[in-house]
């Protein structure tokens, strides 16, 4: 355990106030149900000793070696569109640093690991199915290529929890490159913390963006840097039909990494109103609102930011004018991204000026006649070798045909051979997405004693580009009755 760095930095540079000790939380018989081992040598841990008694009892917070000091963080948040001023880690804590195998800085946090100061009378214990959920959607979400937090281990916990019933407990290591969020920064701002703001500024700035250091106003470079990291990650979800479910400002990453997978979801059949959180009754955030909702968060970040990057007061102060326009700059940064990716998915890689109502188009054909988001994509790549599975997902086929036929008037104007063409739009668009039915499947599996299911869906899902012949079924959408509408947060 040698390439461990325990959280000794953190607690020297920043307050107190923004964590508490936590002592370990006994478990009755923990058991190591999967390790990712690809992680673990991306961390450059000991894979034997994560595995032996000591290691896994680490992994489910029951003892810890003698050097470590473990943190629950305190952070503020707007809970659908509520302020609470005081959230934090009630149900996790923060074992250590790790320094990577390439030199970068990650956080270790055990999720589920029993309550903190900050529980607000919860149990501070999760179950097996919401960590396997995790477990899941985040390492697909790495294998598509998206930034997110990544799950090294899960342990399940030998004790039942309860919440509508009596579940068996569980907890994950979840490793990040920080879990700074829009809450932390909320969290001092409502107690007026202006050294504290200071601190954990300068704190995320050495931390994740380290060309901000030293520059004439260090906290406006940084509000946009997290401006252009959140654009690129929400229009990234966009692209692969990914619905996070619970965009609180506390769910949101100031490294620009999806963070806290609870009631999230993949799309089957393609709407822009889509909602599958249980929680998320009004819609606030279905798929077409994350874009609005992540600007409205990170208007949250810059008005706790505000007393360090302004001087004044009002709206004629210079930083004031300033942080708006980084907010305001959100939608055009996320319309690159997600414009060029659109073109991208229908093999359009140079650009012309219709080419956005081209993609356009589509979109309002899949939405109108239930086509299924990732296999539209997927299968238009079929077209050059003569197959016309695409129009076959489309309740009235017809209506796929002239849409079609303007496309491939379009692709006739690209200069690239269809075969690479064929190539490069299935290394864009993915075959296998961690879809909702076959989740479900292994979280049901896996409560009745068996495993398999999730291990084989994570290994299919670790190669979500390729062709798995031996695997189609985890590419085919829903039946009916397989349907799953409803997804749910877990604490």
């Amino acid at each position: 355990m040698s390439s461990v760095r325990f959280f000794h930095d953190y607690a020297a540079e920043l307050p107190e106030r923004l964590y508490e000790r936590v002592e370990p939380a006994p478990t009755a018989a923990p058991q190591l149900l999967q390790l990712n081992e690809a992680l673990a040598k991306e961390l450059g841990l000991d894979i034997g000793w994560l595995q032996s008694a000591e290691g896994v009892e680490m992994l489910a917070g029951a003892r810890f070696p003698a050097e470590t000091a473990p943190i629950a963080q305190a952070y503020a948040g707007h809970q659908f569109g509520n302020f609470v001023p005081q959230l934090g880690d009630g149900r996790a804590l923060l074992v250590g640093e790790v320094l990577d195998v390439e030199g970068r800085l990650r956080d270790v946090q055990l999720k589920g690991s029993g309550p903190t100061r900050f529980s607000r009378n919860g149990d501070g214990r999760a179950a097996l199915g919401p960590m396997i959920r995790e477990y899941v959607v985040s390492e697909v979400m790495h294998a598509l290529g998206i930034p997110t937090t990544r799950t090294l281990s899960l342990v399940a916990t030998g004790e039942p929890v309860y919440r509508e019933t009596r579940l068996p407990g569980a907890l994950i290591a979840r490793v990040a490159s920080s879990h700074i969020r829009v809450g932390t920064f909320q969290y001092l701002a409502a107690r007026d913390d202006i050294a504290g703001l200071k601190a954990l500024a300068d704190y995320a700035i050495k931390r994740h963006y380290p060309h901000l250091a030293g520059t004439s106003q260090p906290y406006l470079g940084f509000l946009d840097a997290v401006v252009t990291a959140q654009a690129e990650l929400v229009a990234r979800w966009m692209l692969v039909g990914f619905i996070h479910g619970v965009l609180n400002t506390d769910n949101v990453a100031i490294s620009g990494e999806t963070i806290d997978y609870g009631p999230c979801a993949f799309m089957d059949t393609y709407h822009p109103a889509t909602v599958f959180s249980s929680i998320d009754r009004q819609g606030r955030y279905a798929y077409a609102n994350q874009p609005r909702i992540t600007v409205w968060n990170l208007a949250r970040l810059a008005e706790a930011l505000l007393p360090i990057m302004s001087e004044g007061e009002g709206e004629d102060d210079e930083g004031f004018k300033q942080a708006k326009a980084i907010i305001g700059s959100f939608q055009a940064r996320y319309e690159a991204r997600f414009h060029e990716g659109m073109r991208y998915k229908i093999g359009l890689f140079t650009e012309q000026p219709d080419d956005l109502n081209l993609a356009a188009d589509l979109l309002d054909l899949m939405a109108r006649n239930g086509a299924d988001f990732t296999l539209t994509f997927r299968t238009l790549a079929d077209e050059f070798d003569g197959e016309r599975r695409a129009r076959d997902l489309f309740i009235d086929p017809t209506a796929f045909d002239g849409w079609q036929q303007r496309w491939h008037e379009r692709l006739a104007r690209e200069p690239e051979h269809a075969d690479t063409r064929a190539s490069r739009m299935r290394l864009i668009n993915p075959k296998y997405i961690a879809r909702n039915h076959q989740v479900e499947a292994a979280i049901t599996a896996a409560y009745n004693g068996d495993l398999d299911p999730f291990q084989r869906l994570i290994a299919v899902l670790a190669r979500p580009f390729d062709e798995q012949v031996e695997n189609e079924l985890f590419a085919q959408p829903p039946t009916h009755e397989e349907r799953v509408l409803q997804t749910f947060c877990g604490t």
